[in-house]
């Protein structure tokens, strides 16, 4: 396991967009039914990189099991995401989950009272 990073020694290339800010208040939502409950979502598309700021209502449930490689910071609330080969993973606001494109490990988020995550995809 390698020590501490220094700024500029991680692998990750963010290329081909302007430094900006994001007023996520102003962005258009979009609706996204689940099984149960509904997610509330706003994106900003920067290259081959996507922001989102989702919120999930009490009872959420995916309806479906995600193959996508996501980076997701937990702003408030609590949820599980629950892998389809069994191990799941309880979050609370502060802590972070991430899972690798090509680890091929499905997964999906349920949320019993709610909460708000901000993913890096």
């Amino acid at each position: 396991m390698r020590g501490p990073v220094a700024f500029g020694d991680v692998p990750m290339r963010l290329e081909s967009f302007p430094a900006d800010a994001t007023e996520w208040s102003g962005l258009p939502t979009s609706l996204h039914p689940g099984e149960s409950g509904v997610a509330t979502m706003r994106t900003r598309r920067l290259g081959e990189i996507q922001l989102r700021l989702v919120e999930y209502s009490a009872g959420y449930l995916a309806d479906h099991w995600c193959g996508k490689g996501h980076i997701v910071f937990v702003l408030e609330g609590h949820l599980v995401i629950e892998h389809q080969d069994g191990p799941a993973y309880a979050l609370t606001a502060g802590m972070s989950y991430h899972v690798a494109d090509s680890e091929s490990r499905p997964h999906r988020v349920r949320s019993q009272n709610g909460g708000t995550i901000f993913i890096v995809d």
